[in-house]
């Protein structure tokens, strides 16, 4: 029962870290790696919790929410792959009048 306690309590301390990591990281990138971390750490704990209890079940559990965190992790880089990020401000719009347009006469 030690042992378990030992690997739960590093399992914790790992997921800790890995939300620092999501919260001060540099770039999106390692923010949504941090937070993979964070899920697969989870389905570790899930895992441990199932084999503490001897109910296998959770091993089933476990298993949907990693594929539910893979496919998290998949669409969220995909939306901000799309996404231009924006550096520099707008540019303030001008009002065109209808004579000023290319074109007109």
């Amino acid at each position: 029962m030690t042992m378990f306690a030992v690997a739960t309590t590093a399992i914790v301390i790992a997921m800790v870290l890995a939300l620092v990591r999501a919260i001060a990281g540099p770039s999106l990138y390692d923010r949504v790696l941090a937070g993979n971390s964070v899920g697969t750490k989870t389905v570790l704990l899930i895992g441990l919790m199932g084999f503490l209890t001897g109910r296998p079940d959770f091993l089933d559990i476990a298993l949907l929410y990693a594929l539910i965190n893979f496919t998290g992790t998949l669409a969220i880089l995909r939306f901000f792959s799309y996404r231009k990020p924006s550096t520099a401000p707008a540019e303030p719009r001008r009002n065109v009048e209808p004579s000023q347009k290319e074109g007109a006469p």
